[in-house]
């Protein structure tokens, strides 16, 4: 593999967000009480990333 490839760098968020996703996906659907409360929080997670990234201004290059 290409070591100017930084795998992690480039991929390292969306698998952490994804891991978060089906971690709130799959809490929601066995769990039961603090599982649901723990899914919302878990689910809204990469909902405030992406509010997060559109409301940052736009770098000048």
């Amino acid at each position: 593999m290409n070591r100017s490839f930084p795998f992690r760098k480039v991929y390292g968020a969306a698998a952490v967000i994804a891991v978060i996703t089906l971690y709130g996906l799959l809490s929601a659907l066995f769990g039961d009480g603090l599982w649901d409360e723990l899914s919302w929080i878990a689910l809204a997670i990469p909902l405030a990333v992406i509010a997060w990234k559109c409301n940052r201004p736009l770098r000048k290059e």
